[in-house]
């Protein structure tokens, strides 16, 4: 298939058809781990709205969805360490058990503000699962309950990710040419 933005991906990391098995096979881990509970699948946008609503067919399970926004990038490639929340949750989430979907664990910033936020909302647990992990950027000690794919330390894009907005429909995970994002 032929995409206007191949030429702008330097290498692909992870293939469709590995994503495809992956999610698949977290969908089943999460599925034994949750049946006949209802939890609440989380949404961090945008990056994680792609791989969520693959996640959640993959995990047949009585569940509901919601969806979180939050910034710490700014159009950059480096996170500002200073996470802001730009759409609330619409739901009390008092009591629930909470599965916080994201599509990469960086720095840790967001993920431990998003942990401590849930909590002091009265969330019964927290499950983190996120697509790609990069341990070599952590600045916060967090972990994903479950995680995808360990990535190196580039610029990835696809399946959700993206650069100043753009990206998000690569179907595949590639490391982005640093040209692209350094003119910016």
């Amino acid at each position: 298939m032929k995409s206007e933005m191949e030429q702008d991906i330097l290498k692909v990391l992870v293939t469709e058809e590995e994503l495809k098995a992956r999610v698949t096979e977290m969908g089943a881990e999460l599925f034994e781990k949750f049946k006949g509970r209802n939890p609440l699948f989380l949404s961090v946008l945008k990056g994680s709205f792609v791989f969520m609503a693959d996640l959640v067919r993959a995990c047949q399970v009585q569940s509901e969805v919601e969806f979180i926004a939050v910034s710490s990038y700014q159009n950059s490639t480096q996170s500002s360490g200073t996470v802001q929340i730009t759409r609330d949750l619409q739901q009390d989430i008092t009591g629930r058990e909470l599965i916080i979907v994201e599509d990469i664990l960086d720095s840790g910033n967001t993920l431990a503000f998003l942990k401590d936020y849930f909590m002091s909302k009265g969330a019964k647990s927290i499950t983190i699962v996120t697509l790609l992990d990069k341990p070599s950027r952590r600045t916060k000690a967090i972990t994903a309950d479950y995680s995808g794919f360990t990535v190196p330390d580039e610029f990835v894009v696809g399946y959700g990710l993206d650069f100043a907005q753009k990206y998000r429909n690569v179907p595949y995970i590639g490391v982005l040419k640093p040209e692209v994002y350094s003119n910016n």
